[in-house]
């Protein structure tokens, strides 16, 4: 059964505590992460003679991991199967498996799965497999201190969460891999939608 996150683009305010239970949870160093936060912004102002100032920029936040798409990219070009869908609808790769190749990395437009650089072994979000099978939330969901983030079935997260997207600028159309992600968008995301704007963290973000 497939399961996914939702994020509430309403409530983010890009303090990045998803990011530190994350990293701290699974022990990554500090050029590792399997959750970012996108900074984004646009809009314009514009001094009039009268020295008076009109404007209409924006600025919100993306808080992005693995989507675990029903159809992931990373699945259809691993040549090992590796990277694979479980039982819980989840998409991780198997280290005994995955021979680093990068193929995942370089397919997957939401720049989820990373090589580990000592392991030379595929790494990236599981959902935190072993917490869902008990029951429990993702460490990042149970982080939250905004209540921003959610996870469970498609059905679940569309039922407690109405009004979703599964995409907002700057991600992909939801097109390229039909993400289990559901998104309660912003008017900052929509006048995004509108206008356009960029990132402005793409260092940070390792895009």
């Amino acid at each position: 059964m497939p399961r996914g996150f939702f994020f509430d683009n309403t409530r983010c305010t890009g303090c990045r505590t998803c990011m530190l239970a994350c990293k701290d949870y699974r022990d990554l160093d500090a050029d590792r992460t399997f959750r970012r936060v996108i900074d984004y912004e646009g809009g314009s102002c514009e001094l009039a003679p009268d020295n008076t100032v009109t404007q209409d920029v924006f600025a919100y936040h993306i808080s992005l991991s693995c989507n675990h798409c029903n159809q992931p990219a990373c699945t259809k070009v691993c040549p090992t199967g590796a990277m694979h869908k479980d039982d819980l609808g989840l998409v991780w790769p198997d280290t005994t498996k995955c021979i680093g190749c990068g193929y995942c990395t370089m397919a997957c437009p939401y720049h989820a799965p990373r090589i580990d650089e000592d392991l030379k072994r595929s790494s990236k979000c599981d959902g935190c497999r072993e917490r869902v099978a008990r029951g429990l939330t993702p460490i990042c969901v149970e982080a939250c201190p905004l209540r921003a983030l959610d996870f469970g079935t498609p059905y679940e997260l569309s039922e407690r969460h109405p009004g979703t997207v599964r995409s907002i600028v700057p991600m992909p159309d939801e097109s390229a891999t039909s993400p289990n992600l559901l998104i309660l968008p912003s008017a900052a995301a929509e006048c995004a939608a509108e206008k356009g704007g960029s990132i402005v963290n793409r260092a940070e973000a390792g895009l």
